[in-house]
């Protein structure tokens, strides 16, 4: 089944852009007192290589150990009109659930009236045979308190006494960092896009400031902060510094912040769920009013295993 109704545009209003509400939001608990327990082999998690939202879900499903645990797709880059796409090429998953075509048959499965655009990630329910969650904020949370029994044992990455600062954190990294680069990118007007410019890189040099001197952004330890942070940086400069118009400073002229993101790189679960190959061509060759040519610049050529030094850092 094929659908075209959805568009692929970006919502607009007075020249910023607004992001789309999540329109699923059931919680995953590991008692089932939502109606939906954890347990192995129920959930099926969509995913795009090039979403950082949906990056996210991918390194906490790594660094956890949940691969047996939950089943995972991942689409087509190259999104059009009829949304994200399954198969078609190397890299890219057959949809295992129903023979999906389109992700968006996962959503109209899910709610026929859906007027939403199709986005990743989202988790499906075998038991329900629908989408439990889009809601990709708390996807990781709910991956890694709720699923504790199947995961790794001794990895927490929301640690209850650092949660307050984590969600601090977290809230300013997504209104000036991770959803400021698409505020930057998707302007209309001169205003917007400068204000969220300004936004973007205050708040970068508030983050450089931060790490030099510490290795990670909230206590000692590695958490859902920096698993908030990374999927932004490790695009930046392949993607949002001149796709996005960006280009006040590239992450390689922020010391600390190239150095906590290659330290981070270098790591199971964040280097090896990187693919630039299907960022770049998501990037320029699906944003028609950024970029009509959609050529893909071959470019930049960073040494992302060059030595952190970081790990002397508290």
């Amino acid at each position: 089944m094929t659908v075209t109704r959805n568009p692929a545009s970006p919502e607009i209003k007075n020249g910023a852009f607004v992001r789309q509400e999540n329109a699923f939001r059931n919680r995953i608990t590991a008692d089932g007192s939502s109606g939906y327990k954890a347990e192995p082999g129920r959930y099926h998690l969509y995913v795009s290589l090039a979403c950082p939202w949906a990056h996210r879900a991918m390194i906490v499903r790594k660094l956890l150990k949940l691969e047996d645990v939950i089943t995972m797709s991942v689409v087509n880059p190259i999104r059009d009109e009829r949304g994200w796409a399954f198969g078609d090429g190397p890299g890219f998953s057959e949809d295992p659930i129903r023979g999906f075509e389109f992700l968006s048959e996962a959503y109209l499965a899910t709610d026929p009236d859906y007027q939403g655009r199709w986005t990743v990630p989202a988790v499906w329910d075998r038991a329900t045979e629908a989408i439990v969650t889009n809601d990709y904020p708390v996807i990781t949370t709910q991956l890694g308190t709720e699923f504790v029994d199947f995961a790794e044992p001794g990895v927490d990455l929301y640690p209850e006494a650092l949660r307050p600062e984590i969600d601090r954190l977290g809230e300013e990294l997504f209104e000036n960092v991770n959803n400021g680069v698409y505020k930057a990118g998707f302007a209309t007007t001169q205003r917007a896009y400068e204000e969220a410019f300004d936004a973007l890189f205050k708040t970068l040099d508030d983050l450089e400031r931060r790490l030099s001197t510490r290795r990670y952004l909230v206590g000692h330890q590695l958490t859902e902060a920096d698993i908030k942070l990374f999927p932004t940086l490790v695009r930046f400069d392949a993607v949002y510094f001149g796709h996005f118009k960006c280009n006040l400073r590239r992450l390689v002229d922020y010391p600390n912040l190239w150095g906590y993101t290659r330290d981070l790189y270098s790591r199971p679960g964040f280097g090896d769920t990187v693919d630039f190959d299907h960022i770049k061509r998501h990037y320029y060759a699906t944003h028609d009013n950024i970029n009509p040519t959609r050529i893909v610049p071959k470019g930049p050529d960073l040494d992302w295993t060059a030595p952190h030094k970081r790990d002397t850092l508290p």
